[in-house]
């Protein structure tokens, strides 16, 4: 600027003066502080609660912990307690200007809390940037989050990544509805079928906090069952959730609540929505336009108002199991929830599992079962092949089907479509020798050989083909399926027969429904499509497969998809049918024929309760190399009543798709079961916990897993 300007004419070159008074208006302005996302330097502090405490998103076990923050003047207004900011985090003691610690990268987080003063004696950082004004971390929320890292030996910062999806700037900016007035008390409708399904209505109306486990009645009832539970929850001035195994379950429940309640009364919150509609239907939960929420795994976090009742379907689908860390269940997360909130619990199912069962015997919650003679209007008749009958059977010795499921195929297709389970896809998974039933394996890394569909014999994991197989047990060359997917049994019984259409389910493409008319629908287990009327028959093909898992759970397992598949099917009084190829004597298979769930979970939990194997006991998985478990048992400090099983080895994963929490590709990992007492499973978990994150504190060596309630453990 030139020195005309301060002349007290202020008129340079016939520059009128109020120009020149707004470019010294415009200087003075430049002067005050601004705002400065990576320092903030100079910038006043809020003259009240100028302390933010942050939780940064940093998984990492050792810096699970709070960070304090000074808070700039102008964000005052927006750093509210649960709202997203960014800060820099990673500076060193030494990087101080001014009083204000500068430097580090930049890192999301939440807003926990504003503090007139902190604890901490050095320099402190300001506050980067609130990304959002919206807040989004609830104090119930967060302590929900809290309680599940303790239990799972995880970090505050992965359960929040669970709890709250992605941000999207539109959707924030989109106004959510009215909520709307409670609804009226729904009538008891099929809940009188059960002999205390009427009160536990009542007291869901009357803002009880009732505790159910479920075992459902056969048939397409379930969901709108739910839907009343919900209605009469909502009509007492409360929220509900539900969460369900998958997004075809969640859309008859979406349907159920809609015809019941109408629109706009609750929210579906499904991967399967995009992330924009998904975050502004979980927006207008938080904000509390809608009391009612119906989703899959990640809804077990929806942030609803007013908790009244919290709803579980088929807790022992492997769905509701996150992969993610620190892979909590959807079940124990609820379970939280409901003593939490003091509110209402429902874990319903078709099956039960030995966790549900234990609720019971432990009196936490109330069965809410129907009366043996409904069971037998419901349920269909259950018939069984067993190794004795095989052997006799020409036809299932020569095509696989024994004739008794034959002669069920040909007499339910004159009444409507037939179910066939597989328990594998594709065409022949598995292969065996004719003569010994020896499993046939490759002979360059002693994978699994399966049969193409152009008859080429191949390694499941490496991929090498096999031209000159030959059995190293007896010597034999025949081969034959040791278990048969679920194309080749579509495309065996498409030839049997040809005048009838027959439709796949599974991985590839996954049925919702199917029409009421003459069909053979091949579905591999969990992948079942509802037919309107119910199916005519159901055939349960290979059980020894499935009861023949080295699994705890096998089972277990076993019957719950069974059942599953048996509920899709009519009544016995109007000639449904199961025909389930499996020893008859078995325990599972009796279970079914019964249609006797409960009486089986009972006496699994007996036995676990026996041999000391969860969820009697509280149990943790500890993988990775030799030397890394090894070392990693010998520093953590366990409990006094823990008791170590192993190390043993983890099988070699193959080429394909791995298990979660497995050894990568061609690495030998070991595996240790850390067993404590009821009771110790809170100690354990902190024992984990502090052991890991010192290790990762210390920085470098191999990876070590823990993952505490493992699914499956051997």
């Amino acid at each position: 600027m030139s020195s005309a300007d301060g002349e007290q004419d202020g008129g340079a070159e016939g520059a009128p003066p109020e120009q020149l008074a707004l470019i010294r208006e415009s200087v003075r302005q430049a002067k005050r502080p601004k705002a400065k996302p990576r320092t903030w330097r100079g910038a006043a502090l809020a003259g009240a609660l100028p302390v933010a405490r942050v939780l940064v998103d940093k998984g990492v076990l050792h810096l699970d912990r709070y960070f304090d923050y000074a808070v700039p003047e102008e964000l005052d207004a927006d750093a509210q307690p649960g709202v997203r900011v960014r800060v820099r985090f990673g500076a060193g003691r030494h990087r101080v200007r001014d009083g204000r610690r500068e430097g580090g990268g930049l890192i999301d987080g939440f807003l926990i809390e504003r503090l007139a003063e902190s604890d901490y004696s050095g320099p402190l950082a300001a506050l980067a940037q609130v990304v959002s004004p919206e807040p989004v971390l609830s104090a119930e929320l967060l302590g929900l989050a809290r309680a599940v890292a303790d239990r799972y030996a995880g970090s505050l910062a992965d359960v929040l990544q669970l709890a709250v999806p992605p941000r999207s700037a539109r959707a924030e900016q989109k106004a959510s509805p009215a909520p709307l007035p409670p609804p009226e008390v729904p009538e008891v409708g099929s809940w009188a079928r059960y002999e205390r399904g009427a009160g536990f209505l009542e007291a869901l109306a009357s803002r009880g906090a009732p505790r159910a486990v479920w075992n459902a009645l056969p048939g397409p009832g379930w969901s709108e069952e739910i839907a009343r539970a919900v209605a009469a929850t909502l009509a007492s001035g409360r929220g509900a959730l539900v969460v369900v195994p998958d997004g075809r379950a969640a859309g008859r429940v979406d349907a159920a609540l809609t015809a019941l309640l109408g629109e706009g009364r609750h929210a579906v919150l499904t991967a399967d929505a995009g992330p924009e509609k998904r975050y502004r239907q979980w927006l207008a939960v938080r904000r509390g336009a809608v009391r009612a929420v119906v989703g899959t795994r990640a809804a077990m976090f929806a942030p609803v108002q007013d908790l009244g009742l919290v709803v579980i379907w088929d807790d022992g689908d492997g769905s509701h199991s996150e992969p993610h860390a620190p892979q909590p269940h959807a079940r124990e997360v609820l379970l939280l929830r409901a003593a939490q909130d003091k509110c209402a619990f429902l874990l319903g199912s078709w099956s039960c599992t030995v966790e549900a069962a234990q609720l019971v015997e432990s009196g936490w919650a109330r069965p809410l079962v129907a009366s043996r003679d409904q069971v037998r209007l419901a349920a269909p008749l259950v018939r069984t092949v067993g190794d004795g009958d095989l052997a006799r059977d020409e036809a299932a010795r020569a095509a696989r089907l024994p004739t008794l499921a034959w002669q069920a195929v040909r007499e339910g297709l004159k009444h409507g479509p037939v179910l066939v389970q597989v328990p594998r896809r594709g065409y022949v998974p598995r292969m065996a020798c004719a003569q010994c039933r020896a499993a046939a394996r490759c002979r360059h890394c002693a994978g699994p050989l399966e049969g193409q569909d152009a008859g080429v014999l191949r390694c499941g994991w490496c991929g090498v083909e096999e031209t000159s197989w030959h059995c190293p047990e007896c010597g034999g060359f025949r081969l034959r399926a040791q278990i048969v997917g679920a194309r080749r049994t579509a495309e065996e019984l498409g030839r049997a027969f040809p005048a009838v259409p027959v439709r796949t389910s599974g991985r590839e493409q996954v049925l919702d429904t199917v029409p009421g008319t003459p069909a053979l629908v091949v579905s591999t287990p969990g992948a079942e499509p509802v037919a309107d009327g119910g199916y005519a028959a159901a055939l349960l093909l290979d059980g020894w497969a499935m009861l023949g898992r080295p699994d705890l759970r096998a089972g277990e397992d076993a019957l719950r998809r069974w059942i599953a598949a048996g509920s899709l099917v009519r009544p016995q009084g109007v000639g449904g049918t199961v025909v389930v190829v499996a020893e008859p004597t078995l325990r599972p298979v009796q279970a079914l024929v019964r249609w006797d769930p409960v009486g089986h979970a009972v006496r699994e939990l007996a036995e676990r309760g026996e041999l000391g194997f969860p969820p009697v006991s509280r149990m943790a998985a500890v993988a990775g190399g030799a030397e890394a478990v090894a070392e990693f048992l010998a520093t953590v400090e366990l409990p006094a009543d823990a008791e170590v099983l192993g190390p043993v080895p983890v099988p070699v994963a193959g080429g394909g798709a791995r298990r979660v929490g497995g050894p990568p590709v061609g690495e030998r990992w070991e595996r240790a079961l850390i067993r404590v007492r009821p009771g110790s499973g809170g100690a354990l978990a902190a024992a984990l916990k502090a052991a890991q994150a010192a290790r990762m504190a210390r920085g470098g060596g191999d990876v070590v897993r823990v993952r505490v309630d493992p699914p499956d453990i051997g």
